[in-house]
């Protein structure tokens, strides 16, 4: 349960403030590149904190790839939002269930690639695939 709470709850928290702090920082006439300066500042100093609580230091050239392409995948889906935000005025209470709709896609790359479909009750994943649609459907509706 612990580990639901700090790798579910919290992210869930933080993941909604960011959104909310990225629309402020538009809305208050930042750039998208310099938006991702400062997100990166902000990364690297969270970055030296979590060092604290986690000192691990492995790290290979594979690993620092796929990191990086992470960097990479979130970076350009963020400025997409900031697009989005601002080009568009899209608000953003409709914008986050959408986007939030990664799940889904995680999901399935985490059934694929990583074989967790031996783990999972695949009809409550299914039935939870449906609620996640369906109420992103509505809200983009609202």
């Amino acid at each position: 349960m612990k580990g639901i709470l700090i790798g579910g709850l919290l992210p869930a928290l933080l993941y909604s403030f960011s959104a909310t702090l990225q629309k402020a920082s538009t809305r208050a006439g930042i750039g998208m590149a310099l938006l991702m300066v400062f997100v990166s500042a902000g990364v690297f100093i969270a970055s030296c904190a979590m060092y604290f609580v986690m000192p691990d230091s492995t790290v290979n050239i594979r690993s620092a790839l796929y990191a990086m392409a992470l960097g990479v995948c979130w970076c350009l889906g963020t400025g997409a939002v900031g697009l989005a935000l601002v080009r568009y005025n899209v608000p953003l209470s409709k914008l986050v269930p959408l986007y939030n709709m990664n799940t889904l896609i995680t999901v399935i790359f985490g059934l694929i690639v990583f074989m967790e479909w031996k783990q999972v009750d695949k009809i409550q994943l299914i039935a939870g695939a449906i609620l996640v649609v369906v109420g992103g459907i509505m809200v983009a509706k609202a």
